[in-house]
Formats: C-alpha cells, structure tokens, sequence
C-alpha cells in the first residue's frame, strides 16, 4: 500500500469509486478534430451542432466533448462516482473547505451525456466535474477500433506539467483519496523531470504530474500535456499509428513500453497542441496487487522505444520561450484543498 499524503480524510475512503469519465476541450479546429478522432484515431464520432462534437470509445454517450472557443486546450475532467453516497461525501468535502462548487446546467449535462454535474476549481485552470450516472446509447458504434478499454479502469489518464507537484497531489489526495503508485526519474530535451503517478482505482494511474528538478519550470503551453486512451488490442493500437501518419497529423513519440505500467503505447500532437497518448494493455492493480503494492522509482520512462519523432532546435527553443511565458503567470492552486503536506 502507498502511503497516506499528508492527513487522510476522516469520512471514509473513496477510492475505488471514482472513474475517469470524459475530457472537455475548447477549440477552433473542430473539423480537424473530427478528421483527428474518426479518420487517425479511429473514434465515433457524433456532430451535435456547427460548434460542437462528440467522441465516444463505447456504449456511453460522451468520453470527449469539443467545443468551439479559442483555448485549444483542455477545460474540464468529467469524473463517474459510483453512487449518490460518494458523491455527497466529495461535495462535503469541497464546501466545507471553502471551494465554490457550482451545478451543471441542464444543457451542459445533455451535452455530456450525464446526470447530476456538479463542477469546482481544479489544479492549473481545469475544472473538475463529478457526476453520478453516465447516459448510455443502443446506437452501434461507426469506429475503426474494434474497440477500447474502460469500464472500473475509467477511459485513460490525464497528464500535467506542474511548478507544484505536492500541490497537485495533495489535491487529488483531498478529493478522491487518490493512492502513490510510483514515480519515474527521466532526461527529457535536456531537463532533469520527475513524474508521479496516482491512482483513483485499478488504473495504474488516472493522474500523471511531471516537475522539473532543479529550475522550476514549466514548458508546455496547454494545461495538459497529454490525455490517454487505451485501445482493446494491439493492433487497434498500431492500426490508430498507421492511420496518424497517413492522414497527416504528427507523431510525438514512436512506439514503445513504459517502465512502470508496462503499456505499450505511441504519443501523437492533438489538433489543439496538447498530444494523446494510445496505449495497449497497461497493468491493473488488482485487490490482490494493492494489499502488497510498493512505491518505486523507475530510471526512464520506457524499457524500449518512445522516440522523439521531428523535434529540433526550433522546437527546444519553443519550450524555452513558454517556460518564460509561464513563468510570469501564477500557475492555479486550489490551495483550500490541497490538505497537508509531508
């Protein structure tokens, strides 16, 4: 069992009862998202107006909302709760700590397919959304895939870059009773980054945030750096990196097996900047895993593969330019909620 981050919450535990449910991004490209999502990714994809579409990996109505607007970045993380019970308990535990929390309108909670939507303030300007029952659909599903992993695990993962790594923590920590699965030490572009890895269930992880060690710094333009989805085979996998690079769209990096999930996956450049991860088969964390779960520290963030693919020197000198940009901007604490630090 990791250990507990700070205090741990007194009204129970929930984890095990919180999923990831769907992601939120604001762009102007909604065409070339939905030529990235069908025709690269392989998604099904429903258009609900001129100004929005939908993504669906299975029988629930929504996993990624696209709406028009000029961030091109990631807004919000939909989280399922399990029961009306839990769902009450993070409500509590938000309020009573100070955090306005605000309730879906009946048009927001059409467009994502839920019931009962609840938002607060989350970790760098990404709203958190809870809701209780996803809105499912007997519509057939038009995708390339045959299909992609979700159920208990949730749809993926989020990643972020961070200047305050415990902060983040500690938040997920408060929230959703999220769990240390393990950190990875690696060189990325010539910064010295540590990765931690939280788990809200089975998932190996639901939450990634990496630091840098030394300057603090944040390079990454969006909020995000990347969000995962996980296909149900290999070759719906290598299928969605064929179909990346023959329809144009740029990979990030190439094919390869992370140290700590063990997922084989492949990263490629979201129309809105941000990139997606394509996984196959990562590790669960079964009841009989957790009861004996150990944090490590891996050296490297792949056992083989995961090569930069068309990055340069314009491109370094690109994130340079952003962590000074950044650097003049207070990144987005939800303090009241970040509990005590170790």
């Amino acid at each position: 069992m990791s250990l507990p981050f700070g205090r741990p919450n007194t009204d129970g535990d929930v984890f095990g009862a919180v999923h990831l449910g769907y992601l939120v991004v604001e762009s102007r490209r909604i065409r070339d998202w939905h030529r990235f999502g069908a025709d690269a990714i392989g998604l099904h994809v429903d258009e609900l107006t001129a100004d929005a579409l939908r993504f669906r990996l299975d029988d629930q109505q929504c996993r990624f909302l696209i709406q028009r607007g000029p961030a091109e970045d990631l807004m919000a993380i939909g989280w399922q709760v399990d029961n009306h019970e839990t769902f009450d308990r993070i409500v509590r535990r938000v309020t009573e700590r100070g955090v306005p929390i605000a309730e879906g309108t009946p048009e927001e909670t059409a467009l994502r397919g839920v019931e009962r939507l609840w938002r607060f303030a989350g970790p760098k300007g990404i709203v958190q959304e809870i809701f209780t029952q996803p809105l499912s659909t007997t519509k057939p599903l038009r995708m390339i895939n045959t299909g992609f992993v979700t159920g208990a695990s949730g749809m993926g993962h989020v990643a972020l870059t961070s200047r305050d790594p415990l902060g983040v923590h500690g938040y997920y920590n408060t929230v959703f009773d999220s769990r240390l699965s393990d950190f990875i030490d690696e060189n990325i572009a010539g910064l010295s980054v540590k990765i931690r890895f939280l788990r809200v269930n089975e998932r190996h992880h639901s939450i990634a945030v990496a630091n840098t060690r030394g300057l603090s710094i944040d390079p990454i333009r969006t909020r995000v750096q990347h969000v995962n989805i996980e296909a149900a085979t290999l070759e719906d996998m290598l299928g969605a990196y064929q179909r990346v690079r023959e329809q144009g769209f740029r990979i990030a990096w190439s094919v390869g097996q992370h140290t700590n999930d063990k997922e084989l996956s492949f990263y490629c450049v979201t129309p809105s900047g941000f990139e997606l991860e394509v996984g196959w088969k990562p590790i669960v964390v079964t009841p009989e895993l957790e009861k004996a779960w150990q944090v490590r520290t891996y050296q490297g963030i792949s056992i083989w593969g995961h090569q930069t693919v068309g990055t340069g020197v314009l491109d370094r000198l690109g994130q340079l330019r952003q962590a000074a940009i950044n650097a003049c901007r207070p990144e987005t604490v939800v303090r009241e909620l970040i509990g005590a630090t170790p």
